[in-house]
């Protein structure tokens, strides 16, 4: 248009294969990450921009602040964002499995992020309807920043250090917030200790994820039971115990809530059901368990008895939260990698 600055889209095309050529990215086109642009997301925080905020020793690769706003830059963020990406892997390095091998496992665990207090509001995080789906520019772009940051700080890359076999849909794009308004429960970050209404982002490694499809019954307990049955699919039961969350959609969460159980109430009630009888696990030849709590299959093992799914009755070991629309009866189970931290971070400038 006459009058008007034009730009040569051209200069950003050679930007973008640039990065294609060197590796660091993740299969999609990324936002060139300047100087100038660097240094706006670095303003969001007070912390130092060579401040190591994670590393991995048997690599011999860490993560500073500075490192962390670029892979942010260049996974579409905007500049508000990095105070939330910062926070999201504070948690994640809380995670006994993200500091070990967790990155490189053959299950190619995905990060799950959940977004708590008004920060959620003011950057547009969906918490409602396609929550675990596309859409929304602040639930994608801090995923992939995460990503991003796992990819070109840690340098784990798939083929080279990732060693997942087959991996995990959606790894570096599940990044949900919690639907507060409509949930009738505390929020996850007070399981994490943050006071309810501050700003926090709760994280941990998934294996996979799976749906609760529940829109025949009223019963609270025959709705609880669908969900033990989901959990407690032997295919899961790689060790002695297994954790695993759940993030109930508002309806399956009020009809619990309307018939007098807390999150806590749930939550035991699932402790006490989950697992398979001894039988169970001897038809897919897991009756055994090392010294190590590791499953095996074992040709003289008891036939009787039952083997329970949870280590412990904790938010650690079973996590719940609120997200989705309130519109049908779907929820979703998540398969822990490991056990939750059991620790939220504070969002800080």
């Amino acid at each position: 248009m006459t009058g008007q600055a034009t730009e040569d889209p051209r200069v950003a095309e050679r930007a973008i294969e640039y990065v294609y050529r060197q590796g660091w990215t993740d299969g999609l086109p990324t936002v060139p990450a300047t100087r100038e642009r660097t240094d706006e997301f670095l303003a969001t925080t007070s912390r130092p921009a060579d401040e190591v905020i994670g590393r991995l020793d048997h690599l011999k690769r860490e993560v500073t602040v500075e490192l962390a706003a670029i892979n942010s830059v260049m996974a579409g963020c905007l500049p508000e964002y990095f105070p939330v990406v910062l926070a999201a892997w504070d948690a994640l390095m809380l995670e006994r499995s993200t500091m070990g091998g967790g990155w490189q496992s053959t299950s190619g665990p995905a990060p799950l992020l959940v977004v708590n207090g008004p920060v959620r509001r003011r950057l547009g995080f969906n918490s409602t309807g396609g929550v675990f789906g596309p859409g929304f520019r602040a639930n994608a772009t801090v995923a992939r920043a995460i990503g991003l940051i796992v990819r070109n700080g840690l340098g784990v890359v798939p083929h080279v250090f990732e060693q997942a076999t087959q991996g995990v849909p959606g790894r570096w794009a599940m990044c949900i917030a919690e639907n507060e308004e409509e949930s009738p429960w505390e929020p996850l970050s007070v399981d994490g200790g943050v006071t309810a209404g501050v700003d926090a982002v709760s994280t941990t490694l998934l294996r996979t994820s799976e749906y609760v499809d529940n829109r025949h019954t009223g019963d609270p307990e025959k709705l609880l039971a669908d969900f033990a049955d989901t959990l407690s699919r032997s295919g899961s039961l790689i060790f002695r115990n297994a954790g695993a969350g759940v993030v109930f959609c508002p309806e399956h969460a009020q009809m619990l809530a309307n018939a007098g159980m807390s999150k806590d109430d749930v939550r035991t009630w699932l402790v006490e059901r989950c697992g398979r009888t001894k039988a169970d696990l001897a038809r897919v030849g897991k009756n055994g368990i090392t010294e190590n709590g590791v499953r095996y299959e074992r040709g003289d093992g008891d036939a009787e008895g039952f083997d329970p799914m949870f280590a412990a009755d904790s938010p650690q070991n079973l996590p719940i939260v609120v997200a989705g629309a309130r519109n049908a009866g779907m929820s979703m189970v998540v398969r822990l990698f490991s056990n939750w931290s059991g620790v939220s971070a504070r969002v800080e400038p």
